[in-house]
């Protein structure tokens, strides 16, 4: 059985022809080679830029390559009763010999893998005192979710050539806070519900008080997650500030703050859409732009059209949600289906109808497409995202 390259600490130090660090194992490498050949494809970039992305390439290559010498007498074949070394041939190698490009699923598979490890190392561990706290933590985070935001984070990153370690990062501090929001939200004195991500919510499984702290603890420990040394200090700092700004009372928590006074109330369209942008749009849009900025600092136009697409796919999230409370059972969702309605909130079904609000979608996707245009084949995982984030069924 052929064993994967393994993690090379010392590589993680090593630097390419401009001074650029070069990836910390192997599979990090052929990522980010992947990313480079499809900004070269997609025709955007000037010959200087191109000129840079082959030099960076072969020294992806050649990093790749003595990586596979360190481990080529580890990887066997059986032959018979003989094991031997596996087939040059057989080996990924040269610059131009391209491995098959990833699926959709496939990277979305490995970047969900990615953020669950990343989690596992920022939070802190089960059995650090008070371990009841940091286990309901844990437990509140790890082993759930669709991750949408760490997903938009990471696709964000590679258009600006973002290190996956600074994206595992803002995606780790990203998805604390909005787990955060959702502790809070389920508690009694919000939303009342009994059922997160198909298991007891925080507060049923624990305990009201345990439930406040972990939402605290969360919140805190996002912004603890933003500090860590991967991240250069003026990142640190615009992560920082995009993170509070969605979060805050002009973001997320404001949002919130409008969804609770208007029960029992009727909103028209353009106020129950500036809640939604608040509620959850923000903390989507806050993705986007961590992703981004994780990276090579991007120009105006590229933060605007990012806006723009964030804006649409952040409001195509809630319509869908809105739909999907009133035609999918709880155990699909992993929450309790019919709630909006039950408790009497307004909603884009009870407002403006069901077929009303899938054309509305339709057109959001339709919005964040069009907003990636700028960046040709580079933003084709953003532009799946936003097909995902319409067509999900849960």
């Amino acid at each position: 059985m052929a064993k994967t390259a393994p993690n090379d600490t010392a590589a993680a130090s090593a630097q390419d022809a401009s001074g650029v660090p070069l990836p910390e194992n192997y599979e990090a490498a052929v990522a980010e080679l992947e990313g480079l050949v499809g900004r070269m494809e997609g025709g955007s970039l000037s010959l200087e830029e191109s000129l840079s992305a082959y030099r960076r390439g072969a020294a992806l290559v050649a990093f790749c390559q003595q990586q596979l010498e360190k481990v080529e007498q580890q990887v066997r074949v059986l032959d018979g009763e003989t094991l031997k070394p596996l087939p040059t041939n057989a080996r990924h190698s040269r610059w131009g010999e391209r491995r098959r490009p990833m699926t959709f699923e496939q990277w979305m598979r490995s970047v969900l893998d990615r953020v669950e490890t990343a989690l596992d190392h920022y939070l802190p561990a089960q059995t650090t005192e008070p371990a009841t706290l940091h286990e309901a933590m844990r437990y509140a985070v790890l082993g759930g979710g669709k991750r949408v935001r760490p997903l938009l984070v990471h696709a964000a990153g590679e258009l600006t050539d973002a290190r996956a370690e600074c994206l595992d990062a803002a995606a780790g501090a990203l998805e604390m806070i909005h787990v955060y929001s959702l502790v809070h939200d389920d508690m009694p004195c919000m939303d009342d519900d009994a059922l997160r991500r198909g298991k007891p919510t925080v507060h049923v499984q624990y305990d009201e008080p345990t439930a406040l702290l972990v939402g605290d603890a969360l919140q805190s420990q996002a912004f603890v997650t933003l500090t860590d040394a991967v991240l250069a200090p003026a990142q640190q700092a615009a992560l920082v500030r995009e993170l509070a700004l969605a979060s805050g009372s002009i973001g997320m928590a404001g949002g919130q703050a409008i969804d609770l006074a208007s029960v029992g109330h009727t909103l028209t369209r353009a106020q129950l859409e500036t809640m939604h942008r608040m509620k959850t749009g923000a903390l989507l849009r806050a993705s986007v732009r961590m992703g981004a900025l994780a990276g090579t600092t991007p120009s105006a136009d590229a933060m605007n059209s990012l806006d723009v697409y964030a804006a649409a796919v952040g409001l195509a999230f809630q319509v869908v949600d809105d739909i999907l409370d009133v035609t999918t059972d709880s155990a699909t969702l992993g929450k309790t289906a019919g709630k909006d309605a039950k408790d009497g909130k307004p909603t884009y079904v009870s407002i403006i109808g069901l077929d009303a609000s899938r054309a509305l979608a339709a057109q959001l996707r339709t919005d964040a497409h069009n907003a990636l245009a700028p960046f040709g084949a580079r933003a084709r995982r953003l532009a799946e995202l936003a097909d995902l984030v319409v067509d999900r069924v849960s």
